[in-house]
């Protein structure tokens, strides 16, 4: 029996902007009814800190995420239930529950803190991603100039450490290569990159060369292919570019999460949502492409997907939510994948890895 895992949505900051998960939401990737209708068992929820929060603000932060998706599996407990394990995740499923993962986006709530991970682990979180769109204490990100580290920071290998003695799983996106490269090196235990894409087929710092690939699934580790169109084909960035759209859709966007409840700023940011859906995507069939690559790499026990719906401001086309993921799988199918490859892909690799720390 197929299980589902979509590992990295960023649905806790939908719920913060007064989502109503229960409802079919027109512009939500995900939403209770779109779950079920995609038959998607579980996924991880992402408490993502934004970098330009201070430590403390963002410890802050993620606690109020936290508190939002424990709101919403209380309030659906007919419907949703915590996991923390596969063992949870199979015996939600049994039980027609769908399964709410947590992972932590950034480890900037940390701050220099160590204590609190074994915090966030007690809370439920089964994963940290390092860092996000800057520098933090732990790391260099992707997206950083300046490489304040050129890797792992010294308070970066404790926090390895501590992860590794926890059980909690290393998500290696956002972070940089050197730092990547460090993680592999001094991590005890198997690696995960929980929403990623493959630089080969899409020139991004974002996305994994085919060495870090090989480097990654050389340790026993699993990159989750990301939905994201800029990370699944160079070609977007440019339509992107030249659509002009996010000049004023950033700032729309933060007005809409300054004030989520003002139907005047809702409607303006749906506009923008429209209006990116309107642009020539690419195909959700490059998302199996990505799967392809990775397969012919380093085999198939290396990948899965972690869509970073509701962290994306769009998406493929034919992958507009999370309802739609029975077409990825059909699309593999029709690629000659079995049924015993797609159930890696769904969850077995991700779940093989997660079982690995203990």
């Amino acid at each position: 029996m197929m299980f589902v895992l979509d590992s990295h949505c960023d649905t806790p900051s939908q719920i913060l902007r007064l989502r109503d998960l229960s409802m079919d939401n027109e512009y939500a990737h995900v939403d209770f009814p779109k779950l079920k209708r995609g038959g998607v068992d579980g996924a991880f929820f992402a408490l993502y800190s934004p970098a330009s929060l201070g430590n403390e603000e963002a410890y802050s932060y993620a606690h109020r995420l936290l508190d939002g998706v424990r709101s919403v599996i209380h309030s659906h407990s007919g419907t949703a239930a915590l996991a923390v394990s596969e063992n949870d995740a199979l015996a939600n499923k049994k039980n027609g529950l769908f399964s709410v993962f947590i992972g932590l986006e950034n480890g900037s709530p940390i701050g220099q803190d160590i204590t609190r991970l074994q915090e966030f682990y007690d809370a439920g979180v089964r994963y940290m991603t390092l860092c996000h769109s800057a520098d933090n204490d732990i790391c260099d990100s992707c997206a950083s100039q300046n490489k304040t580290w050129h890797g792992i920071s010294p308070f970066g290998m404790e926090v390895i450490a501590e992860m590794n003695r926890l059980g909690m799983l290393i998500d290696v996106s956002h972070i940089s290569d050197e730092a990547f490269y460090d993680v592999i090196r001094c991590s005890a235990k198997p690696v995960v990159a929980t929403h990623s894409c493959c630089r080969a087929l899409a020139e991004h710092p974002r996305n994994m060369t085919d060495d870090m690939i090989k480097t990654l699934a050389a340790s026993g580790g699993v990159i989750q292919i990301n939905f994201y169109p800029l990370f699944l084909d160079s070609e977007f960035k440019q339509i992107l570019a030249d659509s002009h759209i996010m000049e004023y859709g950033e700032e729309v966007e933060a007005r809409f999460i300054n004030d989520p409840a003002d139907p005047v700023k809702r409607k303006a940011w749906n506009a923008v949502q429209k209006a990116l859906a309107d642009l020539p995507r690419p195909s959700f069939k490059r998302i199996a492409d990505h799967i392809d690559h990775v397969v012919a790499l380093v085999g198939i026990d290396h990948v899965g997907i972690g869509s970073d719906f509701d962290g994306i401001e769009v998406t493929p086309a034919g992958m507009e939510d999370i309802s739609m993921m029975p077409a990825l799988f059909e699309e593999l199918a029709l690629r000659g994948y079995s049924r015993a490859d797609m159930d890696k892909i769904a969850s077995g690799n991700f779940f093989r890895v997660m079982n690995m720390q203990q």
